[in-house]
């Protein structure tokens, strides 16, 4: 950032900002580079935003109360993609503070977040998955970017992304999926595969955030059957006898929700000796775990008396 604007002590047009931030002033000059200057000074000026937003909460207050989320808003939309990326990380930064959140909304920023999702630089579409996620923890947010069209992007970055874009991407994800009407829009976006693909990739380091996924999809008919239908039984099973507990918790979560609305997805855990895992479960695994396996062994019993009653 240029030395000359960061010593500035106060910001004679934004009072709220004086004294807040030896960086006041220096947004002032900022926001005016963004609304009047040339693609290079904004494309500047946006950089310097973002690196401030990152820097401090106060920081993060004194350029929204400056009034630049508009403005990086507008600029979402630029065909320069260098300016492009940092705005949505300037976004990205403000949304830290929980206050700025209501305020990149209500500046309709949510839609051209979604499109530089789709077609910006890697970089950007990762910070702008971030973003959703971070707008998404406040709940109305969640249903209002279901309906944008954020949810396939985000199964794409999923998909095709760097190691950091898929992490971001299923993040962004497991949030909106908390709401009941996105997991449908998730289910028929087709997440499940590529979250099944990185249960089984060991170079993913992704085994915790895709099991956190597919448990909130198994409470929804179309996800039980998108997962039944994607050979999960025997990774589950693998990872009910050999995950850490929390996979181990989710993973039995899962197989139980599966198994719940088709019992041949029971039997095929009973095949796979799921039994000896799950009675392990029971003693060592954390209170949800254990109630999921004790629920599990509980079905498997009644299911062998009724194969016996049938063989009678």
């Amino acid at each position: 950032m240029n030395p000359s604007l960061s010593g500035l002590l106060y910001c004679s047009s934004a009072a709220n900002c004086a004294d807040v931030s030896p960086d006041a002033a220096a947004v002032e000059v900022l926001l005016n580079k963004l609304s009047t200057g040339s693609l290079d000074e904004q494309r500047n000026a946006a950089g310097e935003l973002r690196m401030l937003a990152k820097r401090n909460v106060e920081n993060r207050i004194c350029i929204a109360e400056a009034g630049a989320i508009p403005l990086l808003v507008k600029l979402l939309s630029t065909p320069d993609l260098r300016t492009q990326e940092h705005a949505v990380t300037a976004l990205l930064n403000l949304s830290i503070n929980d206050n700025n959140k209501g305020a990149i909304v209500m500046a309709g920023a949510i839609y051209p977040i979604v499109d530089v999702l789709k077609s910006g630089s890697m970089e950007a579409r990762e910070n702008a998955a971030a973003t959703l996620f971070s707008l998404s923890v406040v709940d109305e947010n969640k249903v209002t970017i279901g309906a944008s069209g954020a949810i396939p992007a985000l199964v794409d970055l999923l998909r095709d992304g760097t190691a950091r874009g898929k992490k971001d991407a299923a993040t962004a994800l497991f949030n909106l999926s908390i709401f009941q009407g996105n997991k449908a829009k998730a289910v028929r976006a087709g997440v499940v595969p590529p979250l099944m693909k990185l249960l089984v990739d060991p170079n993913a380091g992704m085994v915790d955030e895709s099991l956190a996924i597919l448990a909130i999809l198994a409470t929804h008919p179309e996800g039980r059957v998108a997962i039944g239908s994607a050979s999960a039984i025997p990774i589950l099973v693998d990872l009910i006898r050999s995950g850490s507990p929390r996979n181990k918790e989710n993973a039995a979560a899962v197989l139980l929700a599966l198994s719940m609305s088709d019992t041949n997805h029971l039997a095929d855990a009973w095949k796979r000796g799921a039994q000896g895992p799950l009675a392990e479960l029971v003693r060592t695994g954390t209170q949800r775990a254990r109630r999921k396996a004790t629920q599990l062994l509980d079905q498997m019993k009644k299911l062998n008396l009724d194969i016996a009653k049938e063989n009678q």
